[in-house]
Parts: structure tokens; sequence; C-alpha cells
């Protein structure tokens, strides 16, 4: 399913666009700016990829004025490389200084754009971390004057849940890969082998077909079912009977897939085939429901009563499904109550889960982009009857 990569480097067209979007949101939140530290959102707003994102020692800055393009306030040691994106206002300080690391330069950089409503926006609330210390941000509001720093999380994910063209081909191509692999994975695998090497061997696996990295690979397995999707892989050894649960967050170019797959370990249930084949149900009416004026309360729904009507008894996630892009999981969720009307351009794992005795549970998941008829399938669609290792 894989094809040759998308390009990586995105034309300064490709920011510009995301930027006037950001701009327009920007305006209707009243904030003269936004300001970002962490670094899903600097990709988002300039393209600077650094693995120095693993050291906590010194912090990083994007201002985003209203009217104009991104100004990194960065340490010296970054300078070089957001040279080479499209960010030409950049003013760098020799960091590690922990006195005033940067706060000076971005105090005075907020200060120098246009005031309008007086108010900046900050990685604040829902789904959002500030990258830097708490009591520099104290220092920094403090220092302010006429300038109110406000939660900017709902203006900056308004902007990000719609993703534009470049970024889907990356989902896309990420998502074929780990499909591939997934298909691939069975013959790779033996009764008696553990969860930890099952594991090895998909990571291995989906880096030689193009993965830059796999962050998140829960393995997990269990008698017809699992207890839990999200931790693993532990030493346990694959016995006659167990479903193997796969779940992949792995990345090309920044851009994350999210979605699992289930093994049969030789013979399973009955009760685990009803299961599979229920969740196999759920995620079809998932993705029918997934189309732009929808909601995240619909294709909840949509999915709810299929495992209701197959006897669930309930499942410990909490959502059916939720936003994917430069993060393993974004808004929306699929929920009740969510209320999130669905676009065009916005990507989504559309995620059911059942679990149909107490302890065991199976969960399906694909990820999908909203078009304007229905969605397109980025994954390659799980088969209907589990695939078996022998």
């Amino acid at each position: 399913m894989s094809s040759q990569p998308p390009e990586r480097h995105f034309p300064a067209a490709e920011f510009e666009r995301r930027m006037a979007r950001l701009h327009g949101i920007m305006r209707a939140h009243r904030l003269d700016a936004v300001l970002l530290t962490s670094p899903p959102n600097v990709r988002y707003a300039t393209g600077f990829d650094s693995q120095f994102w693993e050291s906590p020692t010194r912090p990083w800055f994007v201002l985003v004025p209203l009217d104009g393009a991104p100004i990194a306030i960065i340490p010296d040691i970054g300078v070089p490389e957001m040279a080479r994106t499209w960010v030409t206002d950049i003013r760098g300080w020799p960091a590690p200084v922990p006195e005033d690391d940067g706060i000076s330069l971005l105090a005075a950089a907020i200060e120098g754009i246009a005031r309008r409503f007086g108010r900046v926006g900050a990685e604040l609330g829902r789904e959002m971390a500030l990258r830097m210390p708490v009591i520099d941000f104290l220092a920094l509001r403090d220092r302010l004057r006429g300038v109110e720093i406000v939660d900017g999380a709902p203006a900056i994910w308004e902007a990000r849940m719609v993703k534009t063209e470049a970024e889907i081909a990356c989902i896309r191509h990420i998502c074929g890969i780990a499909s591939d692999a997934y298909e691939a994975l069975p013959a790779k695998l033996a009764i008696g082998m553990s969860e930890r090497e099952a594991a090895r061997r998909l990571r291995v696996d989906i880096a030689e077909r193009g993965a830059d990295a796999t962050p998140f690979l829960p393995a997990i397995s269990g008698p017809g079912g699992v207890p839990q999707i999200v931790c693993g892989p532990s030493d346990r050894t694959l016995v006659e009977g167990d479903i193997l649960f796969f779940d992949t967050g792995s990345t090309f170019n920044g851009y994350f897939c999210d979605f699992d797959r289930n093994y049969a370990v030789g013979r399973v249930s009955d009760g685990a085939k009803r299961a599979q084949e229920a969740v196999w149900q759920a995620t079809e009416a998932g993705i029918a429901a997934a189309v732009p004026g929808a909601t995240t309360d619909g294709v909840w729904q949509a999915m709810a009563s299929v495992l209701a009507a197959a006897g669930s008894i309930g499942n410990n996630v909490g959502r059916l499904g939720h936003g994917l892009g430069l993060q393993l999981t974004e808004p929306p969720s699929n929920r009740p109550g969510d209320g999130t009307v669905l676009q065009e351009g916005m990507v989504l794992t559309i995620e059911p889960g059942m679990e149909y005795e107490p302890g065991r549970m199976v969960v399906h998941e694909e990820n999908v982009a909203i078009t304007p008829g229905r969605p397109e399938l980025l994954t390659k669609r799980a088969p209907r009857e589990l695939p078996v290792i022998r």
C-alpha cells in the first residue's frame, strides 16, 4: 500500500497558507499573537525539527503576530537550523542562562507587536502544555504591561484540526507503511514467542519500510481478548487461544499514524470471534458517519449503537476515536458532548472497543481523512476475520 514518500521539506507557501488560516482564527478569538513553545506547535508554524527537544534544559519560543510571519526566539544552538526554514526573524540568546533564559527577548518581542486587543494566546488549555519553566512564564506575565496572556489553545486547535493536503499526504504515507507491516506480521511470529519479541519484529519492519520513528507501540495479549490497550509489551509468551493486540503510532516527517490490529493465536473462542465481528461492523458504521457536517457525537453514536446491540459491557478507553496529526492524539474526541462539527481536511481515528466479558476486550482502529463524500480511508482496512499466528 505504501508508495513513494511525499516531499519532506514543505515550501514557504505551505506555511503561508497555515498562517493565513491561523490569523483569521486569531482575529475571531481577539488575539494579537499566539505564543508557541511545544514541539508540535513550533513545527506546525515553522517547519523546524530537532532531536534536541529531548533535552529539557533550554526553552524555545515562537511568536505568531496577528498580521505577520512567525518570530523565532530561540537558543543560539538552534539558530542555524531555524535559518533553513521559512522563518526570517530569528532572535537568539546563549542558552542556558537560567537567570534570564530568553524571557527579556520574548517580552521585547511581545511588546513590539501591534496591539488591537491586548491579548496574547498561550498553550494553557485543552491538550496543550507549556514547554518552559512555570516560574519563567509567571515572570513573563508579570513584566508585560497592557498585555494579557490568555488561553490560546482553542485558536491553535481550531487551526491545526483542519489539515492541508501536504499534511494529509504525510499521514497517508505513514499509514501505508504501517498497514503493510501489519499485513506481513503473522508470518514473522509464532506461538511461544514473547510479546516483547513480537513488538521488536514489528518495529524493525516498520522502520525498514521507511518510517522515521515508532514512539508508540503497545503489544498486549490475553486469552480471548485484552484487559487494556496502552501498556506493554511484556515478557508474556503467546499461547493458543490468545488475542494479540498491537497499536502503532509511527511517524513520517513528524506526522503520526495511529491504528491497531488484532491477531488470533491459534484457535480463539467463539466469544472472541463475535466481538471481532461486532467491532469490525462498528468500525464500518463509524467510517460511514464521518462526513462533513456530522458531529463527533454522531460518529460516536454510530459505533456505540452497533456495540450495544452486540452485547458490549463497556470498555475502558473513554471515547471511540480522536484527531490525528503532528501528535498521536489530538482534538476532537469521538464522544458524547464533544460537539465538534466535522470539516473537510480533518483526520480522525475511528476506534470502537468492546468488552464482551470482564477483562476481555477487542478494539479496532482505522484512520480517515474527511472529504466531501465518504471519508478517505488512509489505512488498509483490517480483515474481517482475525489473521492467525500459528
